[in-house]
């Protein structure tokens, strides 16, 4: 199964000190790069630039606009009812 990357996808950090951490792809750079955000208020992860090799894509996702501000993710998460499934921590699976 191919990984699924795109704007607005919850994925959770496999590698780094934000480890464990679930996060929000905002915008893509190219095939091997994108930004994420927790938001750091809910999850701890700050808006950065990620290889997308350190990250593990899960099933749900969000309706949010490239580029979203923290504001517009949390809303959007609050919509769709998963801010209690961002908060979780989880241990990543490194395959």
């Amino acid at each position: 199964m191919p990984k699924v990357i795109d704007v607005g996808r919850i994925c959770v950090k496999i590698a780094g000190r934000e480890a464990g951490r679930k996060c929000i792809i905002v915008d893509i750079i190219n095939e091997n790069f994108v930004v994420v955000t927790g938001p750091k208020t809910l999850t701890g992860v700050k808006r950065r630039r990620v290889n997308v090799k350190h990250i593990e894509p899960t099933p749900h996702k969000i309706r949010i606009s490239k580029g979203a501000s923290d504001e517009e993710v949390i809303s959007a998460l609050e919509e769709a009812g998963l801010i209690a499934e961002m908060k979780k921590r989880i241990v990543p699976s490194i395959s």
